[in-house]
């Protein structure tokens, strides 16, 4: 397996950013060598085509799909970046071939990746739409899923920058869920496979972003596709790709998740998957919900009129514009909020030196009109 130090050469240059569409998807897919079988696999609402990748014949089948919200793009990056590694001529990347079949849809929904909205052209949320199966694109995934008779199930998301680990100070930069398969959230052996291999992953990625891997909610909701194909006794994982300090393009998180993938692929390549042990899975922290993008502490600083201790909390809104993303300053909580939350960015009013960095800041037009 390639070190992170190589990545460099491995990573798919074409695609970066958050904005990744359908274009630039079948664009790389036309390069890729005759091994890779690339196919046409349905048509979304709006009528653009959807495509699988096959390579490998190994007997350990893996289906992943990405892009099932069409604003969560950075899993789909590092599937061009596995394509990549896939084409390197080393005993790892033979071994993989030779052990598994990887059968991958890297844009479910390219109407919303259009769009960059959640939802698909319908207005709906194909990770709710496992049971009822009303949109092509669910179809197709399930199509998918009873043609190929995978042993393992990828289901590759972003999460908002909102998520920190447990109760610390360390963004999610990744998360991961086991997913339940039942009401009361028990261990079945499938899902018990599921959270052994997010334990080797865990183990990978502590090395690099230590604290800052998260342990995503696990209610059950029969609705949700990971959930779906866990009650099929398939084991099954949700990746969560989340904030790395100052990456809001996330690079870095591709990074990250291209590396969680060689090491799940890996694990069971190898036939390794005893070697984790469930237990360790539980002590990954759950998500909490603590960061704010922007924390501005002691505002009444700049307006005497506010009561003492008054902080801002700032979110971004994504807002496509121009084929691109931007991060849109939005005020979502008032009050008294430094010893709750979380800033990726931080500013305390009192310090001069923070106030002077704050008013060159380009939200700080917003702060002033509310607090005015």
């Amino acid at each position: 397996m390639l070190s992170s130090t190589e990545y460099k050469r491995i990573k798919e240059k074409s695609v970066t950013g958050r904005y990744v569409i359908n274009e630039q998807i079948i664009s790389v897919l036309e390069k890729l060598p005759s091994e890779f079988s690339v196919s046409y696999i349905g048509d979304s609402v709006q009528k653009r085509k959807i495509y699988s990748v096959t390579v490998g014949n190994g007997s350990n089948k893996i289906l992943m799909w990405s892009q099932m919200h069409g604003n969560e793009s950075t899993t789909t990056k590092a599937v061009l970046d596995l394509f990549n590694y896939l084409q390197e001529d080393t005993k790892e990347v033979h071994e993989i071939k030779a052990n598994c079949t990887l059968h991958i849809i890297p844009m479910l929904n390219p109407d919303g990746a259009d769009a960059y909205t959640r939802i698909n052209a319908n207005k709906i949320d194909l990770n709710r739409d496992a049971q009822n199966q009303t949109q092509p694109e669910s179809t197709i995934l399930m199509a998918e899923y009873k043609k190929f008779k995978p042993n393992y199930c990828f289901n590759l998301h972003d999460q908002r920058t909102i998520f920190n680990v447990g109760t610390t100070n360390k963004p999610a930069t990744v998360s991961f869920l086991a997913p339940a398969h039942d009401e009361e959230r028990t261990i079945s052996t499938t899902r018990g496979i599921s959270m052994q291999l997010i334990v080797a992953m865990n183990t990978e990625l502590q090395k690099l972003i230590p604290g800052q891997v998260g342990r995503y909610d696990d209610g059950f909701n029969a609705n949700c596709v990971g959930d779906t194909f866990q009650m099929l006794h398939i084991p099954t994982i949700l990746f969560e790709s989340g904030h790395y300090p100052n990456d809001y393009e996330r690079e870095t998180t591709r990074e990250l998740i291209y590396i969680s993938l060689l090491k799940a692929i890996g694990t069971i390549s190898l036939g390794i998957i005893t070697n984790y042990s469930q237990k360790d899975y539980t002590a990954i922290p759950e998500n909490g919900k603590l960061f704010l993008d922007v924390l501005i502490s002691n505002v009444e600083e700049i307006n005497p009129n506010l009561d003492a201790n008054t902080d801002i909390g700032i979110l971004f809104k994504e807002t496509l514009k121009d084929g691109f993303i931007e991060f849109v300053p939005t005020i979502e909580k008032v009050g008294k909020l430094k010893n709750s939350y979380y800033g990726h960015k931080t500013y305390n009013c009192l310090k001069d030196e923070e106030l002077f960095v704050l008013k060159k800041e380009p939200f700080i037009e917003l702060l002033e009109e509310y607090i005015a």
